[in-house]
């Protein structure tokens, strides 16, 4: 059929159509049904390792937390800082991103009149992180507060450097998280690829890399999987939310979370994948389903149907 029968047969069809645009329109929006749960199990080639964030669940104590990490498999809580890490080692569970270095999200090591705060807070913490045998301690790059990309590049990389040095000696990996300025956190100047890993790229180190939230980088720029492969060797760690609204991960929002989960695996990433967003109601049947979103090529046989 030729461009002009083509053109014919859709005018043809067009008043059929504009009869039942409302039907259609429904039917596209017909709930999937509820994906597969992950029972309790996991694949035992899976590279990463896998942590909640403590933040998206307050309410609850660590104790309780540590537990119900325990009974999803989950390897660590995401964003502990020292005075719980005893908690955590009773439950034989990792830290897998230390925090309490930070002076803020806002006031970061763009700004130099923060440095000397700031690297007095990180050389107390970088050896606490490692004598307590964990690897990660995170850090932010600050708001612009009209400052360019170029004067902020300098100057992250004039206060980062000695903290770098000192991570090296210790073998702790300061990572620099990435966030939208779109949504939740205004001016930031770490909220795209093209800086923060140049930032890393410049600073040349084992001990600095990038916490790669998939959640802010979605709502910033997508392009997720592309980007992955191209910076993968400067990923240190990962975020994972829902977008839109940083709910669950589930067939209801955009990203699609299997593929690029089977692309975090096939860069070799051996760190940590952590989920990182907001609950309502009761987390655990949310934090079992959720877990599925982050174990690529499932076997069927592992999937617990409803």
């Amino acid at each position: 059929m030729n461009r002009r029968n083509v053109l014919k047969t859709l005018a043809g069809a067009g008043a059929s159509l504009a009869a039942a645009p409302l039907l259609m329109a429904s039917n596209s929006l017909k709930p999937l049904g509820k994906p597969g749960v992950w029972s309790t199990q996991r694949p035992v080639d899976l590279g990463y390792k896998t942590s909640f964030a403590r933040w998206c669940l307050e309410g609850w104590e660590l104790e309780r937390l540590c537990g119900a990490a325990v009974e999803l498999g989950l390897d660590a809580i995401d964003l502990v800082g020292p005075n719980d890490w005893p908690t955590l080692q009773k439950h034989s569970l990792d830290s897998s991103m230390c925090n309490g270095a930070e002076w803020n999200l806002v006031d970061g090591f763009i700004h130099p009149e923060h440095h000397a705060a700031l690297q007095s807070r990180y050389r107390e913490m970088i050896p606490r992180v490692a004598k307590a045998g964990y690897k990660r301690l995170i850090c932010f790059s600050g708001n612009r507060r009209g400052m360019t990309e170029e004067q902020g590049m300098t100057n992250a990389l004039e206060g980062l450097r000695p903290l770098v040095a000192l991570a090296e000696e210790h073998g702790v990996e300061l990572c620099m998280e990435v966030f939208n300025s779109k949504v939740n956190h205004p001016d930031y100047m770490a909220d795209n690829s093209a800086w923060s890993f140049d930032l890393a790229q410049r600073l040349q180190s084992p001990s600095f890399g990038i916490l790669y939230d998939i959640y802010h980088m979605q709502i910033m720029e997508g392009d997720i999987i592309a980007t992955i492969k191209k910076h993968w060797p400067f990923i240190k760690h990962y975020h994972v939310a829902g977008v839109p609204g940083r709910m669950e991960p589930d067939h209801f929002q955009e990203v699609n979370y299997p593929a690029i989960m089977d692309t975090i695996q096939s860069t070799g990433f051996k760190g940590y994948v952590a989920l990182e967003y907001l609950i309502e109601g009761d987390p655990m049947p949310s934090l079992r389903s959720s877990m599925s979103a982050l174990y690529p090529n499932i076997d069927a046989k592992k999937i617990a149907h409803p």
